[in-house]
């Protein structure tokens, strides 16, 4: 089997974006190149990696077991890639950190800053993912921390408490909805709605919670930031779920209202996770006990 590096780092990521043309992007290919990659990959095999579907691709049985051993190849690369950067560029050390939309969207960027200034020899990479893509990043060890919701799945993950992260109604002052207290997400849906591009991790995870509901949001608008969602909402084109940190900005400029959700997934804490904190580089332990100590609770 012929398989490069590119060809386990491109599957990974079609799997997990379901999408040769997302997985193609992510790793900065062309979609030509990366579908021929895709079936370059299942003539060596001899049988096919993939499942087409209307709504995108998932791995075959044989797809599976190769998602497997990919994860582990390029996580051992990881791994070999941290335990030597401090090595090169005079000691100069990486820390990969994984989180969800409403984590580096609001506080992350502000924290990291103040972390960059008081260690100078420390870079950061600082990826947006959805939770569950994050937890299986740091369980086959492709990142060293991550940020995530507690309303997923996190394995034998050692987690730390960060801050809460309450998922909410956006309306209009005037809206319907502002009679409620609080209201179902499955009631948000009936009316027009505002979200978030598609491939974008939160909007991903209200699709996954709307598709048991056996309902699908009428769209006005899908936009790429959350500030533009606000403003849509604040005009009148429809109503929008989002954390309730990342409107807490947009509120105090527009006329928008917020209404608690009655749904228990929307009743979240953030979590600092990663596999073992006492195997934590120098770097990533620095990291994790800087963001701890700034943000745990922070309102």
């Amino acid at each position: 089997m012929a398989f490069d590096l590119v060809d386990l780092q491109l599957f990974v990521q079609v799997v997990d974006s379901g999408s040769i043309t997302e997985g193609a992007r992510r790793c900065h290919l062309s979609l030509p190149s990366a579908s021929a990659r895709v079936r370059l990959m299942e003539r060596e095999l001899g049988t096919s990696l993939l499942q087409r579907h209307r709504r995108g691709v998932h791995p075959s049985a044989a797809g599976q077991q190769l998602l497997g051993h990919a994860r582990t190849v390029i996580g051992q690369l990881a791994r070999m890639r941290g335990d030597l950067a401090a090595f090169a560029d005079g000691m100069h050390a990486d820390v990969t950190l994984l989180a969800n939309t409403a984590a580096a969207s609001t506080f992350l960027p502000d924290a990291l800053i103040r972390f960059l200034a008081e260690h100078p020899d420390t870079d950061v990479a600082l990826e947006e993912r959805s939770s569950q893509q994050i937890v299986g990043a740091i369980a086959e060890g492709r990142a060293e921390l991550g940020v995530v919701a507690d309303t997923v799945e996190l394995g034998l993950l050692h987690t730390l408490p960060l801050r809460p992260d309450p998922v909410v109604a956006v309306t209009t002052p005037v809206h319907p909805l502002t009679t409620l207290h609080r209201v179902a997400f499955a009631e948000c849906l009936t009316f027009p709605f505002v979200g978030l591009v598609d491939g974008n991790p939160f909007q991903e995870h209200l699709g996954g919670r709307a598709q048991p509901l056996g309902l699908r949001p009428r769209y006005r608008a899908r936009l790429s930031d959350p500030d533009a969602i606000c403003r849509a909402v604040a005009a009148g084109i429809g109503v929008a779920v989002l954390p309730a940190a990342v409107v807490s900005r947009s509120r105090r400029e527009l006329a928008i209202t917020t209404i608690p959700l009655t749904d228990s997934w929307a009743d979240r804490r953030l979590l600092l996770c990663t596999t073992d904190p006492g195997r934590l580089s120098s770097p990533a332990r620095a990291l994790a006990t800087h963001l701890t100590h700034e943000l745990r609770d922070v309102p």
